[in-house]
């Protein structure tokens, strides 16, 4: 083989892409991957998968510690400072939400980082999408609401939270860049043993709505999602620990 061409392998091949996990103390079990085009997103209290077309996150993933519990400070919305303008909505876009019966929701909760330092960067707009008010106040809180009963001091819980797109044609009303409003919501609860707990609600869930009866496969989540989740298995004890 002439030298020169088995040189040209060699370097050639020192470029080939490698898949690298994306490892995070938000996520210690390995993130999602970052779809091509997202901006990849480090905060304080959570990391996120910003999605310029759809202008919301795909994915947030965040730790549920006692040490960051503490009484609501409040809402201030504020553009995310590491995104530029075009790849999120701004305050005023959300103006009028309420005529399509749509909460300002976030995805890693304020109330799981009230106590925390970094509190106001979950009001950032990149944490947050139009979410409808009865999922919102119903049984979306009352799974972050279980989510965080059941921690203790030194156990905590691991979230990946995201978006799921179905042809919806919703729109904010005062928005005037383009989006896709979200048709539904997956949240996987887990340890750092790998045990887990999964759910998928669409938007029109009733306010009444038992989150345990939301409960889904992993793999159900895999495939309704364009990107890959972290290696965890379902468990039923740690449903329970939920109240499931």
């Amino acid at each position: 083989m002439n030298k020169y061409f088995a040189a040209s392998i060699i370097i050639s091949g020192m470029f080939l892409p490698i898949k690298a996990d994306i490892l995070s103390v938000h996520c210690p079990l390995g993130c999602p991957s970052n779809p091509a085009g997202n901006d990849l997103i480090f905060g304080h209290v959570y990391a996120l998968s910003n999605n310029p077309e759809t202008k919301f996150a795909d994915w947030v993933a965040y730790e549920v510690s006692v040490l960051n519990f503490g009484v609501s400070p409040g809402r201030s919305w504020k553009s995310d400072p590491l995104l530029e303008d075009s790849e999120t909505l701004e305050k005023s876009d959300y103006g009028n939400v309420s005529s399509i019966d749509a909460d300002r929701g976030h995805q890693a909760p304020l109330a799981s980082f009230a106590g925390s330092h970094y509190w106001h960067e979950l009001n950032y707009l990149s944490n947050i999408t139009p979410q409808h008010k009865n999922l919102n106040q119903g049984p979306w809180k009352n799974l972050e609401d279980a989510v965080r009963s059941a921690v203790e001091f030194r156990k905590s819980l691991f979230v990946v939270t995201g978006t799921i797109y179905d042809n919806n044609t919703l729109k904010l009303p005062n928005a005037n860049e383009d989006h896709e409003i979200p048709t539904g919501y997956f949240k996987i609860i887990y340890n750092l043993e790998g045990e887990a707990a999964s759910f998928l609600m669409e938007q029109s869930t009733p306010r009444n709505t038992n989150f345990c009866s939301k409960q889904q496969a992993i793999s159900a989540i895999k495939a309704k999602v364009g990107f890959e989740l972290p290696t965890l298995s379902n468990s039923m004890s740690l449903a329970a620990n939920l109240g499931c």
